[in-house]
């Protein structure tokens, strides 16, 4: 019985040789039994990165003082309850007590990926297992690009390489903040996968100096990226602004300066002036990227074009001038005083009226599609204004006319009726014509009284 006991101790597994069949029983017997949950012993799954430290527990619900042991992929014993018979220093204790074993492994390689077996000495036996899983990240990440320069219109392709993982990683493209999406291809060597990921792209001028970045999921590693710039070639973009008149219109007799700007890559070399389906006016200056013409006129009238070339093609800007006539102005209006005297009543009337003095016009551009708006409404306002003024002053020049001539004819009417009205009576005989003498026309007129008739004369 003295010597069951001692060679039932964990240091005699190795020193007696008629112990090790049982043992070796005992441990296969405990291995076959399955995994329940109505088991004491608890633990978990460990997910690790290679290289760190993976953390294995041994835990017992309800402790009953048994032994707790625990052992590796190949049913070797790492930990017999604090004792450790397996010789990689790797295997430390942090913890043991009659309801747990805790055992760390440090350095994490792929050779320790596999299950780890937990094993409690009761009646039956019971046994659980642990996996351990070691992830990898890539080891390189690189991007290859088809062309190094590239010009604008043009396809280029782009290859994305993350080496040796595990698992397989994702390979995700961005062009800028734009996320686009590439062909994967994964190949596996051994335990390890490394994954391409292909993207074709077309490019532009706005690519210029475009990061393209390649970004890789993986549970392993986080924020994992390379990028590449974009270098695209493309031809001059060509505008032309106005110097001169900086608002309103181009009019006849004054200067109209204009500009050139060119942006390209490379930065355009050749850029030069010329009118279109015509011949450049004689007295225009062109003087690099500036022309000016000092005094326009109406043959100025025409498509001006800017042209700029470099290495990759040739772009233009076109400029279309039309010279309109100079502007008009109107003189400010004039006040007239008109006397009128009648006689023989004479009446003063002094009438204050606002009569134009119109000498010319505002000449209208030729086109209205190109007139400066801005400076048509001005002109316009002020014609209105100027034409309202006139006719309000004819209308009141008018009026006062025709009351003055009606005032006047009813005054005369009036002194001709209070003058020239009464009535005359002669007292001559009828017949007094027809006497010899004037004693003979005497009696006959007191003995005709009665029948004279009475006259009436009127002076004029």
């Amino acid at each position: 019985m003295a010597g069951r006991a001692e060679t039932s101790g964990p240091a005699a597994c190795g020193g007696a040789p008629g112990l090790l069949p049982l043992l070796l029983l005992l441990l296969s017997a405990a291995a076959i039994i399955p995994r329940g949950d109505g088991q004491n012993l608890v633990t978990e799954d460990v997910t690790v990165v290679e290289g760190d430290v993976a953390t294995i527990s041994c835990r017992v619900k309800n402790s009953d003082d048994s032994v707790i042991q625990l052992l590796n992929p190949n049913r070797q014993t790492i930990y017999f309850r604090d004792f450790r018979p397996l010789k990689d220093s790797r295997f430390q204790l942090v913890n043991f007590s009659n309801s747990e074993l805790r055992v760390s492994l440090t350095n994490v390689s792929i050779s320790d990926e596999g299950r780890y077996f937990c094993q409690l000495y009761t009646d039956p036996p019971q046994e659980i297992y642990t996996t351990i899983t070691v992830l990898v990240p890539p080891r390189n990440l690189v991007i290859d690009i088809q062309k190094e320069i590239a010009t604008e219109g043009e396809e280029i392709e782009l290859n994305c390489t993350a080496m040796a993982s595990r698992p397989a990683t994702t390979i995700r493209w961005f062009k800028g903040n734009k996320e686009l999406t590439g062909k994967s291809e994964v190949e596996q060597w051994s335990d390890m996968y490394t994954v391409t990921s292909r993207l074709v792209l077309k490019v532009g001028r706005e690519d210029d100096g475009v990061p393209v970045i390649c970004l890789v999921d993986h549970p392993a590693v986080k924020d994992l990226q390379t990028q590449r710039y974009l270098e695209v070639m493309y031809k001059p973009q060509v505008r032309v602004s106005q110097n001169y008149p900086v608002q309103g219109l181009t009019r006849e007799g004054e200067p109209l300066e204009l500009t050139c700007a060119a942006f390209g890559k490379p930065q355009p070399t050749d850029m030069r002036w010329l009118r279109v389906d015509d011949e450049m006016p004689q007295h225009v200056v062109v003087s690099g990227s500036n022309l000016l013409i000092s005094n326009l006129n109406k043959t100025d009238n025409g498509t001006y074009r800017c042209e700029a070339s470099n290495a990759v093609g040739k772009s233009h800007a076109d400029y279309m001038l039309f010279v309109y006539d100079p502007p008009t102005t109107i003189p400010p209006p004039t006040t007239t005083t008109t006397t009128t005297t009648t006689i023989p009543t004479t009446i003063t009337d002094t009438t204050a009226t606002t009569e134009p003095a119109v000498h010319g016009f505002t000449q209208l551009p030729n086109s209205a599609e190109e007139l400066d708006y801005g400076d048509l409404s001005d002109s316009r306002a002020g014609e209105e204004g100027a034409i309202r003024n006139v006719d309000h002053a004819v209308v009141g020049g008018v009026v006062a006319v025709v009351v003055f001539a009606m005032l006047c004819l009813l005054i005369i009417l009036g002194r001709y009726f209070a003058r020239h009205k009464g009535t005359y009576f002669t007292h001559e005989a009828k017949g007094a014509d027809d006497a010899a003498d004037a004693d003979t026309a005497i009696i006959n007129a007191e003995g005709g009284q009665n029948n004279s008739e009475e006259k009436k004369e009127y002076f004029i």
